[in-house]
């Protein structure tokens, strides 16, 4: 309720104390916003509630932080401004000379973080081609601390055995760490495969609607791993705001509805582009001609992702012609939200990219299937 007002005081003071409210017995049925940046302590000097500081803590980032390890099945997780900055938090966690093994096919970002910011931090990388156990396998070195895996991967969707590589991990002592990003939980749950860490950038499909940034880290375990993450992101303060934080758990909510919708989408233009004669290969686990079609059948539970590329017959130009002559996906960066989208990756990733040429990667979204079909009809018969 307000605070009581004086109306001897001045009217800097009133403006600011009339707007002084505190909520006690109110139940609100949709979380409300908490911008304050800092809380009030009592007399002796000690909070009265459980926040300090909201670079620290925040009750829609405890909410939301809260939501996310309960979908993964983890004990803890940690939210961060961007996906990068989780994936940024969790190499610092680290110690210098520690060895971390990533796919040949990474994420372009990812890579370019490691190459150019921390291994000038005194960390080791070495990128294998994930579907092949064996090739982690020769890879590791006393040293490696972290498998980082992308199932499936981006933007050509290889599928890595998750539960084979934890049992691998277990065995040598280090840690596996899962972008769940594209299938997200409601198809994948990597912690429940033996994985101990996962990562999401939840701007994608937590989020939905492409109008938040935001990424998380969520832990199987609490123990020395947890406390270091927790230390880096209060210090370095890359954390999302209290409105970011109410967007992705207002997201959240309709989360399995749309994955599950996305996804059968997606399944169908999968099946239709794989048929189409301009089509030289299509990239989905769905798809029986997928090489990991079986491991994907056996850890990614509901569907197989709204995500997917194909390689056009032709050059560079040809992909990028196709994509131009579409109308109703959207030419532009990012996925997971209800709007279809497609992308010519190559031209983002640059001269260092392994990305073919030929390749668009495709967001599918919740328009319905059929008019996504004759849009890639109707851009693909065009010369």
């Amino acid at each position: 309720m307000p605070l009581p007002m004086n109306k001897n005081q001045n009217i800097e003071t009133i403006a600011v104390k009339s707007a002084d409210y505190s909520l006690t017995d109110t139940r609100p049925v949709s979380p409300p916003l908490y911008l304050s940046t800092t809380y009030h302590r009592s007399e002796d000097g000690s909070y009265t509630n459980d926040f300090v500081y909201t670079r620290s803590g925040n009750p829609n980032r405890e909410l939301l932080e809260k939501s996310l390890a309960e979908l993964e099945k983890g004990t803890v997780a940690f939210a961060f401004a961007s996906g990068m900055a989780a994936i940024s938090a969790l190499f610092q966690s680290l110690e210098p000379g520690d060895h971390v093994i990533l796919p040949d096919d990474v994420y372009f970002n990812v890579r370019t973080l490691c190459t150019e910011v921390f291994e000038r931090w005194g960390l080791a990388f070495t990128w294998v081609d994930m579907t092949d156990l064996s090739k982690i396998e020769e890879a590791l070195r006393p040293e490696t601390a972290l498998i980082w895996a992308e199932s499936p991967s981006n933007p050509q969707l290889k599928i890595t055995d998750i539960a084979a590589v934890a049992r691998l991990a277990k065995e040598r002592k280090c840690l596996l760490a899962v972008d769940n990003t594209w299938p997200s939980p409601v198809l994948q749950q990597p912690l429940d495969l033996g994985a101990d860490i996962v990562m999401h950038s939840t701007t994608k499909y937590f989020g939905g609607h492409s109008d938040v940034l935001g990424g998380c880290i969520v832990l199987k375990e609490e123990g020395p791993l947890s406390k270091r993450m927790s230390h880096v992101q209060t210090l370095s303060g890359a954390v999302p705001s209290p409105f970011d934080c109410w967007l992705i758990g207002r997201g959240i909510q309709t989360l399995p509805l749309r994955v599950k919708a996305q996804s059968k989408n997606a399944a169908a233009l999968a099946h239709y582009l794989e048929e189409h004669p301009a089509i030289m290969k299509v990239n989905y686990p769905g798809l029986r001609s997928h090489p990991q079609y079986s491991v994907a059948l056996a850890q990614m539970k509901e569907g197989f992702g709204a995500m997917l590329s194909v390689l056009v017959k032709g050059n560079a130009e040809k992909a990028i012609t196709v994509a131009n002559a579409l109308r109703l996906f959207t030419t532009a960066t990012s996925l997971g939200g209800v709007e279809s989208l497609v992308e010519h990756r190559r031209s983002v990733e640059g001269d260092k990219s392994t990305t073919p040429a030929n390749l668009l990667r495709i967001s599918v979204g919740l328009e319905h299937i059929d008019d996504m079909i004759a849009d890639w009809d109707q851009a693909l018969a065009k010369k």
